[in-house]
């Protein structure tokens, strides 16, 4: 019965943490209320869980990237929902996107460059944008260290930083597992 929540490419099986993130989807579609007509459509193409150091753990859901902003009006019900059935462990929400190469060739039919969005680099920022998502993004800066290391300062919108306060170095370590960048979290005034 689960298995409707969730669609994983080439028909393969979920994994046990999967089948338990699309019952906890599905059983919220069945008992609550006000997430009812927003859940009937939505599905899940996986979910994992990244360990963010100290022991504490949190789940990364994919979903797919034509359903993103009808799980982005609901992300924050959604949110607070699953983070209680799973005992505090952070959830985000990250569509799945395709990167394709450099040397990526269309078909004959449909001639042309590669598009824009589909770019290593413009993946990653939209990871980030969907990482820290509902807080808006007020500014980026990349620190070069003397070692050659590289660290993304990301400035967020200080109105927000009551709520997301706790949660940046979750923040950083998904980023950093997702993308194997440092990035390090900032409030503007």
């Amino acid at each position: 019965m689960s298995n409707q929540k969730i669609k994983k490419a080439g028909g393969a099986e979920p994994d046990e943490f999967e089948a338990q993130v699309a019952q906890e989807l599905l059983n919220l579609e069945l008992t609550s209320t006000e997430l009812k007509a927003s859940l009937r459509d939505l599905f899940i193409l996986a979910a994992k869980e990244v360990d963010c150091g100290s022991g504490r753990k949190a789940a990364v859901v994919y979903v797919p990237y034509k359903l993103q902003k009808a799980f982005q009006k609901i992300q924050a019900r959604l949110v607070r929902e699953l983070e209680k059935k799973f005992s505090g462990k952070h959830f985000i929400i990250v569509a799945q996107r395709n990167i394709l190469g450099k040397s990526y060739a269309r078909s004959q039919k449909t001639k042309g460059l590669r598009p824009r969005s589909r770019t290593l680099t413009a993946v990653q920022d939209a990871i980030l944008e969907d990482i820290v998502y509902p807080t808006e993004i007020t500014g980026k800066r990349t620190r070069c260290k003397v070692d050659g290391r590289r660290i993304l300062k990301v400035y967020l919108d200080g109105r927000d930083q009551a709520n997301i306060e706790g949660r940046t170095d979750t923040y950083a370590a998904v980023y950093g597992k997702l993308t194997n960048k440092q990035v390090s979290f900032h409030f503007s005034s």
